[in-house]
């Protein structure tokens, strides 16, 4: 019987070491993003670049690495390194961006015989975050809509009806013009 102390403490830590993996397993993968294209302004012609609505930045963006993880429950975890003007005489720097946000836009199913859907202008956004001197930054959150909803399961697929991914900058306090996409992972 002095080993019952023991057993029992074994027993409870095995019991809630189990219960505890399983419940981290429980929150899947909603999406993964690994690479970034940086913004250019114009299209063919004046056409400016938008994006699901947004406007791109004044002047070309680049980026050095994105990758993000989106989790079922819309955590986001993302490291975000390079974004830097591509242009002007302030090329190479942050420009006057100093806080930047990250932005989901989900697509409608396609309806055929299109092969990718309509994609929303409803964006899920992260909370704000510092962008350092080298246009580096690291963001642990969450993604909600405007009424506190996080991403869907069907926010798109990995084939045709891909989601997209946006770096923002932080205007007046609520997310402003793009300056890089993510890359969608399979």
């Amino acid at each position: 019987m002095k080993n019952f102390p023991f057993y029992a403490v074994f027993a409870l830590v095995s019991a809630i070491s189990s219960s505890s993996a399983y419940a981290v397993d429980e929150v899947e993968t909603l999406f993964k993003f690994d690479g970034g294209i940086g913004s250019q302004p114009l299209r063919a012609g004046p056409a400016v670049n938008l994006i699901a609505g947004v406007n791109p930045g004044g002047a070309a963006w680049v980026i050095g690495a994105l990758k993000a993880d989106i989790k079922t429950n819309g955590e986001i975890n993302a490291k975000v390194k390079g974004v830097l003007l591509g242009g002007t005489d302030n090329v190479g720097t942050r420009g006057g961006a100093r806080k930047m946000v990250i932005s989901l836009f989900c697509r409608n199913a396609p309806v055929p015989p299109a092969v990718a859907g309509t994609l929303q202008t409803v964006s899920y956004d992260s909370e704000f975050v510092d962008l350092d001197p080298n246009g580096d930054f690291h963001l642990a959150g969450s993604l909600t809509n405007a009424s506190g909803a996080t991403p869907p399961a069907d926010c798109g697929d990995k084939v045709d009806n891909r989601p997209v991914l946006l770096i923002r900058t932080v205007t007046a306090g609520v997310p402003g013009s793009w300056f890089a996409a993510g890359i969608l992972k399979d």
